[in-house]
């Protein structure tokens, strides 16, 4: 038996990913790490709250 490597859905490459599931990796006195459970990116938590803000952003600039 032979084991397929696993892929991503085609559209999958041609958006980023939203991280919408991600855990606790790291504290430290002044950053917190999170791994998003579907790409495995590692970042800042902080960057997730900016990433959620820019989101908003471009979908009210885009609503009008």
């Amino acid at each position: 038996m032979t084991s397929k490597p696993f892929s991503q859905p085609p559209d999958a490459k041609n958006q980023p990913c939203k991280h919408p599931r991600v855990q606790i990796v790291s504290r430290d006195e002044d950053a917190e790490f999170v791994e998003c459970l579907e790409c495995r990116e590692i970042f800042e938590s902080s960057e997730l709250k900016d990433m959620s803000i820019e989101e908003r952003a471009e979908g009210d600039s885009q609503e009008s």
